[in-house]
Protein backbone atom coordinates (compact mmCIF):
# COMPACT_ATOMS: atom_id res chain seq x y z
CA UNK A 1 0.00 0.00 0.00
CA UNK A 2 1.72 3.17 -0.75
CA UNK A 3 0.59 6.85 -0.53
CA UNK A 4 2.14 10.24 -1.95
CA UNK A 5 0.70 13.13 -3.40
CA UNK A 6 1.41 13.36 -7.06
CA UNK A 7 4.21 16.87 -8.40
CA UNK A 8 0.98 18.84 -9.35
CA UNK A 9 2.13 21.98 -8.02
CA UNK A 10 -1.09 22.35 -5.77
CA UNK A 11 0.86 19.86 -3.61
CA UNK A 12 2.56 21.53 -0.05
CA UNK A 13 5.81 20.42 -1.49
CA UNK A 14 8.36 20.01 -4.06
CA UNK A 15 7.45 18.25 -6.96
CA UNK A 16 10.89 16.45 -6.58
CA UNK A 17 10.38 14.51 -3.37
CA UNK A 18 13.46 12.90 -2.03
CA UNK A 19 13.68 9.10 -1.82
CA UNK A 20 12.70 8.01 1.73
CA UNK A 21 15.26 6.49 4.01
CA UNK A 22 14.69 3.08 5.26
CA UNK A 23 15.70 3.84 8.67
CA UNK A 24 14.82 1.85 11.55
CA UNK A 25 11.26 0.86 11.53
CA UNK A 26 8.87 1.46 14.45
CA UNK A 27 9.39 -0.37 17.68
CA UNK A 28 6.48 -3.15 17.85
CA UNK A 29 4.92 -2.49 21.12
CA UNK A 30 4.86 1.16 20.35
CA UNK A 31 0.62 0.67 19.44
CA UNK A 32 0.35 -1.76 22.32
CA UNK A 33 1.78 0.90 24.79
CA UNK A 34 -0.38 4.22 23.27
CA UNK A 35 -3.77 1.89 23.45
CA UNK A 36 -3.31 -0.05 26.64
CA UNK A 37 -1.66 2.49 28.83
CA UNK A 38 -3.50 5.83 27.23
CA UNK A 39 -6.87 3.65 27.82
CA UNK A 40 -6.15 2.92 31.23
CA UNK A 41 -4.79 6.36 32.08
CA UNK A 42 -7.56 7.71 30.25
CA UNK A 43 -10.36 6.00 32.19
CA UNK A 44 -8.96 6.85 35.76
CA UNK A 45 -8.33 10.50 34.90
CA UNK A 46 -11.86 10.75 33.28
CA UNK A 47 -13.22 8.50 36.33
CA UNK A 48 -11.57 11.14 38.89
CA UNK A 49 -12.40 14.05 36.86
CA UNK A 50 -15.81 13.10 36.53
CA UNK A 51 -15.78 13.69 40.21
CA UNK A 52 -15.71 16.94 39.98
CA UNK A 53 -18.93 17.12 37.63
CA UNK A 54 -22.27 18.21 38.93
CA UNK A 55 -25.34 16.94 36.63
CA UNK A 56 -27.11 19.94 37.04
CA UNK A 57 -24.05 22.19 35.62
CA UNK A 58 -23.50 19.62 32.99
CA UNK A 59 -27.05 19.61 32.26
CA UNK A 60 -26.88 23.12 31.55
CA UNK A 61 -23.92 23.28 28.72
CA UNK A 62 -25.94 20.51 26.92
CA UNK A 63 -29.09 22.38 26.89
CA UNK A 64 -27.20 26.31 26.31
CA UNK A 65 -24.46 24.58 23.95
CA UNK A 66 -22.92 27.78 23.14
CA UNK A 67 -19.88 27.16 24.90
CA UNK A 68 -19.30 23.56 23.21
CA UNK A 69 -20.35 25.18 19.94
CA UNK A 70 -17.38 27.45 20.29
CA UNK A 71 -15.29 25.04 21.41
CA UNK A 72 -16.37 22.58 18.14
CA UNK A 73 -15.87 25.64 15.93
CA UNK A 74 -11.95 25.93 17.41
CA UNK A 75 -11.58 22.49 16.90
CA UNK A 76 -12.98 21.54 13.46
CA UNK A 77 -12.78 24.70 12.12
CA UNK A 78 -9.13 26.53 13.24
CA UNK A 79 -7.07 24.14 13.83
CA UNK A 80 -7.47 21.99 10.82
CA UNK A 81 -7.04 25.37 8.22
CA UNK A 82 -4.04 25.98 10.46
CA UNK A 83 -2.52 22.56 10.00
CA UNK A 84 -3.68 23.32 6.42
CA UNK A 85 -1.53 26.90 6.54
CA UNK A 86 1.34 25.41 8.32
CA UNK A 87 2.19 22.66 5.87
CA UNK A 88 1.55 24.88 2.80
CA UNK A 89 3.70 27.77 4.30
CA UNK A 90 6.75 25.38 5.09
CA UNK A 91 6.77 23.53 1.75
CA UNK A 92 6.42 20.36 3.47
CA UNK A 93 7.13 17.77 2.17
CA UNK A 94 3.60 15.21 1.20
CA UNK A 95 3.78 12.67 3.70
CA UNK A 96 4.70 15.25 6.55
CA UNK A 97 2.12 17.70 4.98
CA UNK A 98 -0.32 14.90 5.63
CA UNK A 99 0.91 14.31 9.18
CA UNK A 100 0.26 18.14 10.27
CA UNK A 101 -3.34 17.88 8.86
CA UNK A 102 -4.04 14.40 10.56
CA UNK A 103 -3.50 16.03 13.82
CA UNK A 104 -4.88 18.95 13.18
CA UNK A 105 -8.16 16.80 12.50
CA UNK A 106 -8.34 14.73 15.38
CA UNK A 107 -10.87 15.51 18.20
CA UNK A 108 -9.33 16.89 21.48
CA UNK A 109 -7.76 14.89 24.07
CA UNK A 110 -8.09 13.61 27.59
CA UNK A 111 -4.80 15.82 28.55
CA UNK A 112 -6.83 18.94 28.34
CA UNK A 113 -9.54 18.08 30.83
CA UNK A 114 -6.73 17.28 33.51
CA UNK A 115 -4.70 20.84 32.39
CA UNK A 116 -8.46 22.90 32.77
CA UNK A 117 -8.74 21.25 36.84
CA UNK A 118 -4.98 22.31 37.00
CA UNK A 119 -5.70 26.17 36.00
CA UNK A 120 -9.45 25.79 37.56
CA UNK A 121 -11.54 25.85 34.61
CA UNK A 122 -15.03 24.54 34.19
CA UNK A 123 -14.76 21.47 33.84
CA UNK A 124 -18.39 20.43 33.12
CA UNK A 125 -17.44 22.50 30.22
CA UNK A 126 -13.94 20.56 29.76
CA UNK A 127 -15.33 17.05 29.62
CA UNK A 128 -18.47 17.81 27.77
CA UNK A 129 -16.43 19.56 24.37
CA UNK A 130 -13.60 16.20 24.61
CA UNK A 131 -16.84 13.91 24.69
CA UNK A 132 -18.64 16.18 22.05
CA UNK A 133 -15.32 16.85 19.32
CA UNK A 134 -14.81 12.88 19.87
CA UNK A 135 -18.15 11.64 18.59
CA UNK A 136 -18.06 14.67 15.89
CA UNK A 137 -15.03 13.25 14.51
CA UNK A 138 -16.62 10.53 13.01
CA UNK A 139 -18.27 12.85 10.63
CA UNK A 140 -15.49 16.21 10.94
CA UNK A 141 -12.35 13.92 10.39
CA UNK A 142 -12.68 12.55 7.37
CA UNK A 143 -14.47 15.68 6.02
CA UNK A 144 -11.62 17.96 6.65
CA UNK A 145 -9.19 15.45 5.09
CA UNK A 146 -11.19 15.25 2.00
CA UNK A 147 -11.80 19.46 1.85
CA UNK A 148 -8.40 20.50 2.68
CA UNK A 149 -6.49 17.65 0.28
CA UNK A 150 -8.47 18.37 -2.64
CA UNK A 151 -5.58 20.49 -4.34
CA UNK A 152 -2.94 17.70 -2.99
CA UNK A 153 -4.09 14.72 -5.14
CA UNK A 154 -3.33 12.17 -2.70
CA UNK A 155 -3.35 8.76 -4.55
CA UNK A 156 -4.33 6.92 -1.55
CA UNK A 157 -7.02 7.32 0.56
CA UNK A 158 -6.53 7.77 4.32
CA UNK A 159 -7.99 5.66 6.94
CA UNK A 160 -10.05 6.79 9.43
CA UNK A 161 -9.59 4.84 13.16
CA UNK A 162 -13.32 4.33 13.49
CA UNK A 163 -12.18 1.31 16.50
CA UNK A 164 -10.41 3.54 18.04
CA UNK A 165 -12.88 6.60 18.15
CA UNK A 166 -15.37 4.17 19.70
CA UNK A 167 -12.73 3.21 22.79
CA UNK A 168 -12.12 6.54 22.90
CA UNK A 169 -15.72 7.64 23.81
CA UNK A 170 -16.31 4.35 25.71
CA UNK A 171 -13.05 5.19 28.13
CA UNK A 172 -14.66 9.38 28.30
CA UNK A 173 -18.36 8.40 28.86
CA UNK A 174 -18.47 5.04 31.38
CA UNK A 175 -16.00 6.79 34.38
CA UNK A 176 -17.22 10.38 33.65
CA UNK A 177 -20.42 8.81 34.39
CA UNK A 178 -19.41 6.93 37.47
CA UNK A 179 -17.48 9.68 38.92
CA UNK A 180 -20.66 12.03 38.58
CA UNK A 181 -22.65 9.42 40.41
CA UNK A 182 -19.99 9.16 43.05
CA UNK A 183 -19.81 13.11 43.37
CA UNK A 184 -23.59 12.53 43.64
CA UNK A 185 -23.82 10.16 46.12
CA UNK A 186 -20.55 10.84 48.35
CA UNK A 187 -19.49 14.78 47.87
CA UNK A 188 -16.87 14.28 50.64
CA UNK A 189 -15.10 11.29 49.00
CA UNK A 190 -15.07 12.81 45.54
CA UNK A 191 -12.95 15.61 46.83
CA UNK A 192 -10.40 12.86 47.96
CA UNK A 193 -10.93 10.71 44.52
CA UNK A 194 -10.30 14.31 42.40
CA UNK A 195 -7.49 15.29 44.26
CA UNK A 196 -5.78 11.98 43.93
CA UNK A 197 -6.68 11.74 40.77
CA UNK A 198 -5.09 15.15 39.42
CA UNK A 199 -2.10 13.89 40.64
CA UNK A 200 -1.85 10.47 39.20
CA UNK A 201 -3.17 11.38 35.91
CA UNK A 202 -0.13 14.65 35.66
CA UNK A 203 2.45 11.84 36.65
CA UNK A 204 0.76 8.95 33.93
CA UNK A 205 1.18 11.53 31.30
CA UNK A 206 4.97 11.75 31.93
CA UNK A 207 5.05 8.25 31.96
CA UNK A 208 3.15 7.75 28.41
CA UNK A 209 5.17 10.96 27.08
CA UNK A 210 8.21 8.87 28.11
CA UNK A 211 7.56 5.97 27.13
CA UNK A 212 6.21 6.88 23.49
CA UNK A 213 9.84 8.95 23.12
CA UNK A 214 11.84 5.53 24.41
CA UNK A 215 9.88 3.73 22.52
CA UNK A 216 9.87 5.09 19.13
CA UNK A 217 13.39 6.65 19.45
CA UNK A 218 13.95 4.78 15.61
CA UNK A 219 11.39 7.02 14.15
CA UNK A 220 12.94 10.75 15.56
CA UNK A 221 14.58 12.76 12.65
CA UNK A 222 16.18 16.14 12.42
CA UNK A 223 14.05 18.08 10.45
CA UNK A 224 14.18 21.61 12.31
CA UNK A 225 10.92 22.35 10.20
CA UNK A 226 8.72 19.91 11.68
CA UNK A 227 10.17 20.15 15.37
CA UNK A 228 9.12 24.19 14.75
CA UNK A 229 5.87 23.21 13.38
CA UNK A 230 5.04 20.80 16.74
CA UNK A 231 6.12 23.46 18.95
CA UNK A 232 4.32 26.41 17.29
CA UNK A 233 1.35 24.82 16.70
CA UNK A 234 -0.19 23.78 20.23
CA UNK A 235 0.42 27.50 20.89
CA UNK A 236 -1.25 28.72 18.03
CA UNK A 237 -4.62 26.48 19.01
CA UNK A 238 -4.63 27.67 22.66
CA UNK A 239 -4.54 31.53 21.32
CA UNK A 240 -7.21 31.27 18.82
CA UNK A 241 -9.00 29.35 21.30
CA UNK A 242 -9.05 31.82 23.94
CA UNK A 243 -9.15 34.78 21.45
CA UNK A 244 -12.94 33.02 19.80
CA UNK A 245 -14.14 32.59 23.11
CA UNK A 246 -13.31 36.25 24.13
CA UNK A 247 -14.91 37.94 21.18
CA UNK A 248 -18.04 35.37 21.53
CA UNK A 249 -18.25 36.46 25.45
CA UNK A 250 -17.28 33.72 26.80
CA UNK A 251 -16.68 33.94 30.79
CA UNK A 252 -12.96 33.77 31.75
CA UNK A 253 -13.27 30.77 33.51
CA UNK A 254 -14.66 29.23 30.29
CA UNK A 255 -11.97 30.79 27.98
CA UNK A 256 -9.16 29.65 29.62
CA UNK A 257 -11.13 26.22 29.14
CA UNK A 258 -11.61 26.37 25.61
CA UNK A 259 -8.22 27.62 25.06
CA UNK A 260 -6.66 24.60 26.62
CA UNK A 261 -9.10 22.27 24.73
CA UNK A 262 -8.48 23.44 20.63
CA UNK A 263 -4.69 23.23 21.63
CA UNK A 264 -4.52 19.42 23.34
CA UNK A 265 -5.35 17.11 20.48
CA UNK A 266 -5.90 13.29 20.93
CA UNK A 267 -2.13 12.25 19.80
CA UNK A 268 -2.86 8.27 20.17
CA UNK A 269 -6.12 8.61 17.68
CA UNK A 270 -3.13 10.55 15.04
CA UNK A 271 -0.42 8.08 15.51
CA UNK A 272 -3.08 4.66 14.88
CA UNK A 273 -4.53 6.76 11.79
CA UNK A 274 -0.82 7.42 10.28
CA UNK A 275 0.19 3.51 11.20
CA UNK A 276 -3.31 2.28 9.25
CA UNK A 277 -2.66 4.29 6.42
CA UNK A 278 1.62 4.45 5.27
CA UNK A 279 3.49 1.88 5.14
CA UNK A 280 6.96 1.66 7.88
CA UNK A 281 9.17 3.69 5.34
CA UNK A 282 6.94 6.45 4.76
CA UNK A 283 6.04 6.47 9.03
CA UNK A 284 9.94 7.33 9.35
CA UNK A 285 9.42 10.72 7.85
CA UNK A 286 5.81 11.18 9.89
CA UNK A 287 5.47 9.83 13.10
CA UNK A 288 7.98 12.48 14.58
CA UNK A 289 5.70 15.11 14.28
CA UNK A 290 2.64 13.90 16.55
CA UNK A 291 5.21 12.64 18.96
CA UNK A 292 7.16 16.21 19.70
CA UNK A 293 3.63 17.65 19.29
CA UNK A 294 2.36 15.57 22.43
CA UNK A 295 5.37 16.53 24.22
CA UNK A 296 4.98 20.14 23.44
CA UNK A 297 1.39 20.19 24.31
CA UNK A 298 2.71 19.00 27.42
CA UNK A 299 5.13 22.02 27.99
CA UNK A 300 2.56 24.44 26.86
CA UNK A 301 0.18 23.04 29.26
CA UNK A 302 2.66 22.82 32.19
CA UNK A 303 3.31 26.68 31.27
CA UNK A 304 -0.29 27.98 30.62
CA UNK A 305 -0.47 26.55 33.90
CA UNK A 306 2.11 28.07 36.08
CA UNK A 307 1.19 31.67 34.25
CA UNK A 308 -2.54 31.61 35.40
CA UNK A 309 -1.22 30.02 38.97
CA UNK A 310 1.20 32.95 39.45
CA UNK A 311 -1.29 35.63 38.08
CA UNK A 312 -4.24 34.39 40.43
CA UNK A 313 -1.99 34.57 43.09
Amino acid sequence: MRANCSSSSACPANSSEEELPVGPEVHGNLELVFTVVSAVMMALLMFSLGCSVEFRKLWSHIRRPWGIAVGLLCQFGLMPLTAYLLAISFSLKPAQAVAVLVMGCCPGGTISNIFTFWVDGDMDLSITMTTCSTVAALGMMPLCLYLYTLSWNLEQNLTIPYQNIGITLVCLTIPVAFGVYVNYRWPKQSKIILKIGAIVGGVLLLVVAVAGVVLAKGSWNSDITLLTISFIFPLIGHVMGFLLALLTHQSWQRCRTISLETGAQNIQMCVTMLQLSFTAKQLVQMLSFPLAYGLFQLLDGFLIVAVLVCFNT
